[in-house]
């Protein structure tokens, strides 16, 4: 059992105050704070607090003894690392459109980068790992994103409500074949048309979208002003285009969106945990100054529409647990509330499966006791570890209102 600090990432399109006040520093940070990290990827190990000697590091801690830390069942299965990572989030401008390959796809690009000789850190490399992503995003503000192909049918209605003589071409493909084969259509065209076009076509996309915002619409509301949002920031950018073909969906504090692969998504802003297999494999689609391999990306993508409701997983309740249900063999993720009062919720709970397990703490302060006459203390921004060997332990809300997520490896 050990106390771990999260590692701030500090991408651009992080905010300057969502991280920075939940972790009690100064607000508004320096630079951007984009996520931060509580797992074991080597590029940010999450560090581990008040070492005197040993490792000071979650990477360090379990390349020490793997089978204590993860258990015989997660190395046996996952091998010896840690096959989750646990991050925040805090989107404060939209992140790129990216997908993730499946675990199949993941294993042949890798191999075949490799053997093409790029290196590891190449800017066009796609594969760096030989793993899959699937990601799991639960909101803890509301947060807004795109993801997955919407209806075919509705994207026609769309763009029918946009009335921009420039889209007709690619409205009559989706007219003609509103299903998989048709969006494939659209998708590479507008990924494949030249710069020019974009840059003409994009203007006419956000003049409709301002005229159609004007008339007070019934539908399509937060899609236009996303395109709005997308075009201002990416002016003669594919991507702007390609949001017209995705949902666009705000979830609520507590509410969830699973990510398969093959899944194309963009979160467009707000702070969410977000539990992802342990790779960094990532195919962008637009809306980034980055690489973009359009042929690996349509490799990558699947096409089949997909409905707001199925991107939402099940939510199963176990006392104070919220548990959400994925198809995803690396994790399992839960949010817990606890009333270090005992009056409106429950006052504490315990933990019983096997490691391995962290512990992140989104508000209030938590105590967690491991029957041997300690325990560790958490509050908003840090997060404990509970290795496989740990005993078990019993988590108590020592505030009036204590809120954390717990990431798993369902291996029961």
């Amino acid at each position: 059992m050990k106390l771990l600090a999260g590692v701030v990432r500090p991408y651009a399109w992080g905010s300057r105050t969502a991280l920075a006040e939940l972790r009690g520093t100064p607000s508004p940070s320096a630079h951007p704070e984009a996520e931060l990290w509580f797992g074991a990827h080597p590029a940010s190990p999450a560090q581990v607090t008040g070492v005197l000697d040993g490792p000071s590091d979650l990477l360090s801690v379990i390349e020490s003894d793997p089978e204590d830390q993860l258990g015989r069942a997660t190395t046996e299965r996952f091998g010896p690392r840690l096959p989750y990572l646990l991050k925040i989030l805090a989107a404060q401008e939209p992140l790129s459109l990216q997908a993730h390959p499946s675990l199949e796809q993941a294993q042949l690009g890798f191999d075949r980068e490799n053997a093409a000789g790029l290196a590891m850190d190449a800017a066009d490399r796609n594969y760096r790992d030989p793993s899959h992503k699937p990601e799991l995003v639960v909101a803890v503000t509301e947060f807004d994103a795109l993801a997955g192909f919407r209806d075919p049918r509705e994207t026609v209605e769309l763009l029918q409500l946009l009335a921009v003589p420039g889209l007709n071409p690619y409205l009559n493909m989706l007219v003609e074949q509103p299903d998989e084969t048709g969006l494939r259509a659209v998708f590479t065209t507008w990924l494949t048309l030249p710069e020019s076009v974009i840059g003409a076509l994009v203007p006419e996309v956000l003049d409709g979208a301002i005229r159609v915002l004007e008339s007070d619409p019934d539908r399509f509301v937060l899609e236009l002003r996303s395109v709005l949002e997308l075009g201002e920031a990416y002016p003669s950018d594919p991507g702007v285009l390609a949001s017209l073909l995705l949902n666009r969906i705000r979830l609520q504090p507590g509410e969830g969106a699973y990510l398969s692969a093959g899944n194309l998504h963009a979160y467009l802003h707000g702070m969410a945990v977000e539990l992802m297999a342990n790779s960094d494999n990532v195919l962008r689609g637009g809306l980034t100054p980055k690489h973009i391999d359009v042929p690996e990306l349509l490799r990558v993508l699947d096409f089949h529409p997909i409905s707001l409701e199925q991107l939402m997983p099940d939510v199963r309740s176990l006392g104070a647990e919220r548990i959400y249900l994925t198809p995803a063999d690396e994790f399992r993720l839960s949010r817990i509330e606890l009333d270090g009062t005992g009056l409106h919720a429950a006052q504490s709970i315990g933990f019983d499966m096997p490691g391995p397990q962290v512990l992140a703490v989104m508000s209030g302060r938590i105590a967690v006791d491991d029957g041997r006459g300690e325990a560790l203390v958490a509050g908003p921004g840090d997060a404990v570890w509970l290795a496989d060997s740990d005993p078990d332990v019993v988590v108590r809300g020592i505030t009036s209102n204590a809120v954390f997520f717990r990431a798993i490896v369902p291996l029961q």
